[in-house]
């Protein structure tokens, strides 16, 4: 793919992003996209079957921006205990930002959330190999006395999965800015239940 593809690739994805986020993907036309985005119906069916097939490019790279973001996490030196809070925080940030800053996507997220799943699905494996080493280091630095990383990897990996809706909707709202919440994550996921 060319420089020239790419980014009339892109520019077409951010115009569609923004028109799904509007109107809701629903109530998007393949012709208002080609006519925002200056490029015509011939051009964007060059790069796409139809609407739906743009949706989830659309949601595609709005997960690859929450992989950029996670591995920006994975580059700093860290003990594995610091990165792994560092890591929970980030990753309920940005997808809550991603989710939000598209508007009416956020209904399509919910209504259509096998779609999105269908897509997240290599993000997840990632996600879970992201967690995996975060876990091997801490046990390399004695800080971490677990059996499985691997396991306890997916395991952590569903758990943080299933903090993502009650965080986009806005009823938990956990900042790593605030030290109670960090506190608070922190003395469930070093401590969990156990008063020792």
């Amino acid at each position: 793919m060319t420089t020239t593809t790419s980014k009339t690739k892109r520019n077409i994805l951010e115009v569609a992003r923004q028109l799904f986020a509007k109107k809701g993907v629903e109530n998007t036309t393949i012709n208002e996209i080609a006519d925002i985005s200056e490029y015509g119906r011939r051009t964007i069916y060059t790069y796409f079957k139809n609407k739906k097939e743009i949706y989830r490019a659309v949601i595609s790279s709005e997960i690859e921006s929450m992989h950029k973001a996670l591995e920006e996490v994975m580059k700093r030196d860290l003990p594995a205990d610091d990165m792994l809070m560092l890591f929970t925080f980030a990753r309920l940030r940005v997808i809550k930002e991603v989710v939000t800053r598209n508007g009416t996507l956020r209904a399509d997220f919910f209504r259509d959330i096998w779609a999105v799943e269908t897509v997240r699905k290599e993000f997840d494996k990632k996600e879970i190999k992201y967690l995996e080493n975060i876990l091997t280091k801490g046990v390399e630095e004695d800080v971490f006395d677990i059996k499985n990383p691997s396991k306890i990897a997916e395991i952590l990996h569903y758990a943080l999965k299933g903090l993502e809706v009650p965080t986009i909707r806005g009823v938990l709202n956990l900042r790593y800015d605030i030290s109670e919440d960090r506190e608070i994550v922190h003395d469930l996921i070093f401590k969990g239940l156990n008063n020792k």
